[in-house]
């Protein structure tokens, strides 16, 4: 019998699940099977999320459940919902869809026990997913996530779960509430600022304009090909800002617009790309670095705080480190992810990740945040603009004080998972004894990750597996001082950088990629 080219394998991969929780919780394509996001995964995960929570002494307590406008969304998020109510949980479901952050605010503002995210974040429109918060308004962590998943197998089928519905909806008061205090982040008096921004199609757009405005900054210009929620993202191969191609429409408007700041939000608006006008009057975003060492900046110039804490992860830029020094401030580094970040000691006031993420808000929304993260960028950048001054000169300065630091990525994507741990063990087996013309020395980061740090005389390198993709990651840095002109030093290092991802590239292949 003649069937469907494909089918067979498409079957199996199916069936080949469960879908395990991973940096993120659950992520996957929507689908039937138990390795794919569908009512049934949904119903079983929250089953369990549900006993793990009773097993806490939480039963009665707030459960705050919120979605993006995906394929699948709506319906996930009910059904969590409806598992949760009939375990004997007070659950609420936000109004609509919204953006991330205000899931995260709304499990601390409302002292709820846990809450439940259903979005895939930036991943291609196929995919959906299901984050997980603690009461701490975190992400859960180890041993929690292992619990869970254990309680996850234990569930019954989907169909003996019970379910009830009518569950309440919170009012629109929640989301204002989060306006409210995005709004009061700005520290500087200007607001003489043009905006262009998009959400890529996601649902951020329309609390972004809201907490902009509420912050006083009234020009803000939206792409109106990606303003609306759309599951299709019709405009962008890849709903992710950091993607090549994904913010021509933004850099577009913004030069059309001639806007000051450029925003580019994820679609679950929990990232945040800033984009400049350069100084041959072409635009260009930020790298997620850039973007983090200049808020950091701004954070530590303002902050009220005494004794602060600012933290990004092992494969970050280290120059926040230099500039929390310079600021008498503790730096910290933790594993990546912010469940690790927003946990990274007492007195945070601020956290970043390379890719995008960014915590200028702790106090109340302790995860990623790209809306305050854009209202912060906003105010930075009108108060440099107030005094004849951009972003490009901060970091300019920075660069002179604490060094040039070029950071870059390598990415090999594997049908088989085992070559990851192959690649990375046969790297333990025989580490190299020079990059780049330079001695260096291997640390195994196990059992804390399964990851490998490569250091030596101005150049780091790290190398993991990705949580949420079937990718090996390798993560780049040189830092070179600033001993004559700035253009001379960041020469230097594009060429050490480039020397070092030649032969970082050689090490993967000779170990097996």
């Amino acid at each position: 019998m003649n069937g469907e080219p494909g089918a067979v394998t498409d079957l199996a991969d199916r069936m080949s699940g469960p879908l395990r929780f991973g940096t993120a919780g659950l992520r996957g394509p929507v689908r039937a099977g138990p390795n794919g996001m569908n009512t049934t995964v949904v119903v079983r995960t929250t089953a369990g999320v549900a006993s793990w929570l009773a097993r806490q002494g939480k039963t009665g307590e707030m459960v705050v459940v919120g979605r993006d406008a995906r394929y699948g969304s709506e319906r996930f998020a009910i059904a969590a919902a409806e598992v949760l109510y009939a375990a004997g949980f007070d659950a609420r479901l936000l109004p609509g869809p919204l953006p991330t952050p205000v899931l995260a605010f709304a499990v601390k503002q409302l002292k709820a026990a846990a809450g439940v995210q259903i979005t895939a974040s930036h991943n291609p429109p196929a995919d959906n997913g299901y984050k997980l918060y603690d009461s701490s308004g975190s992400q859960v962590v180890p041993p929690s996530d292992g619990e869970i998943e254990g309680a996850i197998a234990s569930a019954p089928p989907a169909v003996a779960v019970p379910r009830t519905p009518g569950v309440p909806v919170l009012g629109e008061h929640i989301v204002d509430e989060y306006v409210s205090r995005v709004a009061a982040i700005p520290v500087g008096p200007s607001r003489s600022l043009r905006v262009a921004a998009t959400a890529l199609h996601g649902v951020g757009a329309d609390v972004l304009r809201r907490a902009l405005t509420a912050a006083g900054f009234t020009a803000v210009h939206l792409v109106p090909e990606q303003s609306k929620p759309d599951p299709d993202f019709p405009t962008v191969s890849f709903p992710n800002p950091e993607e090549p191609g994904a913010t021509d429409l933004l850099v577009t408007l913004a030069a059309e617009v001639d806007a000051d700041l450029a925003i580019a939000l994820d679609p679950d608006a929990d990232r945040c790309a800033v984009g400049v006008r350069d100084r041959d009057g072409s635009w260009r975003m930020l790298r997620g670095d850039e973007t983090g060492v200049l808020l950091g900046e701004h954070v530590l110039s303002t902050t009220s705080c005494p004794d602060p804490l600012v933290a990004t992860t092992i494969v970050s830029s280290s120059m926040l480190s230099r500039i929390a020094a310079a600021h008498c401030a503790r730096y910290a580094e933790t594993l990546t992810g912010f469940k690790w970040l927003t946990r990274a000691g007492h007195r945070l006031v601020f956290a970043y990740e390379e890719a995008l993420g960014l915590c200028v808000n702790p106090d109340f929304v302790r995860d990623k945040d790209g809306i305050a993260a854009a209202v912060m960028a906003c105010d930075f950048a009108a108060t440099l603009k107030a005094s004849g001054r951009s972003l490009l000169d901060v970091l300019d300065d920075l660069t002179i004080r604490h060094g040039v630091h070029l950071t870059d990525q390598l990415s090999s994507r594997v049908t088989d998972l085992s070559v990851r741990t192959e690649v990375l063990q046969a790297i333990r087996n025989a580490p190299p004894a020079e990059l780049a013309g330079v001695p260096v020395s291997i640390e195994d980061l196990l059992p804390a990750t399964d990851a490998v740090r490569i250091s030596g005389d101005g150049l780091r390198v790290v190398i993991r597996p990705s949580g949420t993709e079937p990718k090996l990651k390798t993560y780049l840095q040189v830092v070179e001082p600033v001993s004559g002109s700035l253009e001379d030093a960041r020469a230097v290092a594009k060429r050490r950088l480039a020397a070092l991802r030649t032969d970082v590239s050689a090490l993967l292949s000779n170990h097996g990629k």
